[in-house]
């Protein structure tokens, strides 16, 4: 008599491309046997946008290659198969379901636009039977744990961080075990090359600020080095702002962007850092950053598909203009402002920038050219290492006066450059033609 097939969880991998500190996954090994997990390549995210830019440029592409192939490794270390397809979500997870008995599909909860039509038309083709548990897995702090109603969400960024340090608790990590042997299936799915994607292999300029790889990996060896080997964390807040290096920043934003680095994990080191060696205000600023990056999130969660109008949440009506020529000369580094050009030379050559070099780049954009802020949104969605959707438009609106910023500051480009350049160091870096 033939052994009844058991049904299937599965784990839908989005922007949570980690094993540990992964709530799907937890919740998948928890409430079934058999655990198979699944992540796609979606073509719509490397196709052309309405401004003409790709959505996902060949440094991100790259970088996500490198993370998903981490992934699989670390969930075959854990008897966890992952299937790996250069298709749309919606065209494959049904069948999935169909073939292996799924009844409960684990993701992470995403709300914005795309990532909700593709979660619909995903339940739209499966059976009803199939279940969608989904986590909000990409906080520090849960915003299931906060307020119940988002409309009451504080629109000024100190109000929000003292609220939510007075009030909420950083949750404690989840870890998940091992399956056995039986869990594995055959695999004849393969992970995409560049080349699959659209792109030509390629070297990054070896002047980049971000020579690290893709994956969760990589990313928990940088905490260890930052933190625990070079001790550079205690010293984070006078260094942030700074342009040329490896060490003037924590660099964990590319992997927080696609999930392979957890929030928490952070929030967790840092105290373990601070139990060991004593806390400071660099320390703290850590944190303060990462509340930022929720920050964003939570403006997302209150005000939804605003966050991409051009009046962006105020309902500004500004005058934007879309001069092709100006747009060009400020994604090729060739506009009259030294500072900006050497930022997004530094840009184009490596999809990497410093905070302080985006701020400034944006402000010249929208402020000096006068220009629409969502085509800048849209250059940086395309090239950026570290694209989130909530931090890059909610910076975007910031700095165009169409978001969080009471003050709707403009930048004098010229006068940071004296500041934070006095020596030209970074300018000469990224201006000077040289050789790899």
């Amino acid at each position: 008599m033939q052994k009844k097939q058991e049904n299937s969880s599965l784990v839908w991998f989005r922007n949570n491309l980690r094993v540990h500190d992964n709530q799907s996954l937890k919740r998948a090994t928890e409430s079934h046997t058999k655990v198979i997990a699944v992540y796609f390549f979606d073509p719509k995210f490397f196709k052309t946008d309405a401004f003409g830019f790709q959505k996902t440029a060949k440094y991100r592409a790259k970088f996500l290659i490198e993370t998903v192939s981490d992934l699989k490794k670390n969930l075959s270390a854990l008897n966890i198969t992952l299937l790996t397809y250069f298709e749309s979500p919606e065209d494959r997870i049904h069948k999935i379901c169909d073939a292996f008995l799924v009844d409960n599909i684990y993701t992470q909860n995403e709300w914005t636009k795309e990532e909700v039509e593709t979660t619909n038309l995903i339940k739209n083709t499966c059976s009803e039977k199939v279940k969608f548990i989904e986590d909000y897995d990409q906080f520090l702090y849960n915003p299931k744990k906060g307020s119940k109603d988002f409309a009451n969400i504080p629109d000024v960024f100190t109000v929000f961080r003292k609220k939510l340090e007075k009030t909420q608790k950083v949750e404690e990590e989840v870890t998940v075990s091992k399956r056995s042997k039986e869990n594995l299936i055959k695999n004849d799915t393969a992970i995409p090359t560049l080349e699959h994607l659209g792109f030509k292999e390629f070297r990054t300029n070896l002047k980049t600020a971000f020579p690290f790889s893709g994956g969760e990996n990589a990313a928990l060896e940088r905490i260890e080095n930052y933190f625990f080997e070079t001790k550079k964390i205690a010293f984070y807040k006078k260094t942030r702002n700074g342009l040329i290096g490896i060490d003037y920043s924590t660099k964990f934003s590319p992997w927080l962007a696609n999930g392979s680095l957890s929030a928490k994990t952070i929030y967790w080191k840092v105290r373990a850092f601070e139990a060991e060696f004593g806390a400071n205000q660099s320390t703290y600023w850590v944190i303060f950053e990462l509340i930022w990056r929720d920050y964003f999130k939570y403006i997302s969660l209150k005000y939804s598909s605003k966050i991409f109008k051009i009046g962006g949440i105020l309902d500004k009506d500004y005058h934007w203009n879309a001069n092709e020529k100006l747009i060009h000369q400020w994604t090729q580094g060739e506009t009259k402002d030294d500072f900006v050009n050497a930022n997004m030379i530094e840009l184009k050559e490596t999809g990497f920038m410093s905070n302080r070099g985006r701020q400034n780049v944006a402000s010249y954009f929208t402020k000096e050219l006068l220009l629409d802020w969502r085509i800048g949104a849209a250059y940086f969605e395309s090239m950026l290492l570290d694209y989130d959707v909530h931090s890059n438009y909610g910076n975007w609106m910031y700095v165009a006066g169409v978001g969080n910023d009471p003050r709707d500051r403009k930048f004098n480009t010229q006068l940071q450059a004296e500041r934070y350049d006095q020596n030209h160091k970074y300018r000469k870096l990224w201006l000077e033609k040289t050789l790899f």
